[in-house]
């Protein structure tokens, strides 16, 4: 049986450059071709993880792909930004799928990222990258089962949203491709470190209210 409410849930983005999203938002919806549509820009992230793939393996042999590795993650921020308002501006939107399969495409996204990165950084690192996929899954699953309980889809933390998320990959890869790989090696055990700090804080505010949520319904019936 389908929720009747689901598209009545609160979206929470308090994210640091969140008045981007929203100026591209307003920019970009009316202008965009008729023949694109919220699912197939939503499809587009298949495209953008794939070819994520394919400059990671090209910047082990060149380094200066990683600028293309970038414009891919500028593409993927249009497309997966705008996806969801143009479904509503033309009221075409289909709610529970586009749910399901952007937040499931962000996670490959997510994914072929790191793969990307694994052909870049030195073999004796590249296991931090399993603790990373662990580390940034962890976030996306506290948002799903916050929003189970609560009926509010969070998708920034500290003013940190996917947007500045996809800053820090630009930047990344921009300093990558300037001063090398060998700085990979310094900076990257510091990434997983101040990663999992964010997550244990993260964790823990959350289950605080949602502690706070049962303390205050104690003894009703509450069916999830």
């Amino acid at each position: 049986m389908l929720k009747k409410d689901f598209a009545t849930h609160t979206k929470v983005n308090e994210s640091l450059f969140y008045f981007l999203d929203k100026k591209m938002i307003k920019w970009a919806v009316p202008r965009l071709p008729k023949f694109l549509n919220g699912y197939n820009l939503t499809l587009f992230t298949i495209l953008w993880s794939f070819l994520m793939i394919v400059f990671g393996y090209l910047a082990q042999f060149d380094i200066n792909w990683l600028w293309a590795l970038s414009l891919i993650i500028v593409l993927h921020w249009f497309t997966d930004t705008v996806d969801g308002s143009v479904g509503v501006y033309r009221k075409t939107g289909l709610i529970r799928w586009g749910y399901y399969m952007d937040h499931f495409l962000d996670f490959v996204f997510l994914c072929c990222f790191l793969i990307a990165y694994s052909f870049i950084i030195p073999d004796d690192l590249k296991y931090l990258l399993f603790f990373a996929l662990a580390i940034y899954g962890s976030y996306m699953v506290n948002s799903f089962l916050q929003f189970a309980v609560t009926n509010e889809f969070r998708i920034s933390y500290f003013r940190i949203g996917p947007t500045e998320i996809r800053i820090v990959m630009i930047i990344i890869n921009t300093l990558v491709a300037i001063f090398g790989k060998v700085h990979v090696r310094t900076a990257l055990p510091y990434v997983v470190v101040l990663s999992i700090l964010g997550l244990c804080l993260v964790v823990y505010n959350t289950q605080k209210l949602i502690y706070k949520l049962d303390e205050k319904h104690k003894g009703s019936k509450i069916r999830l």
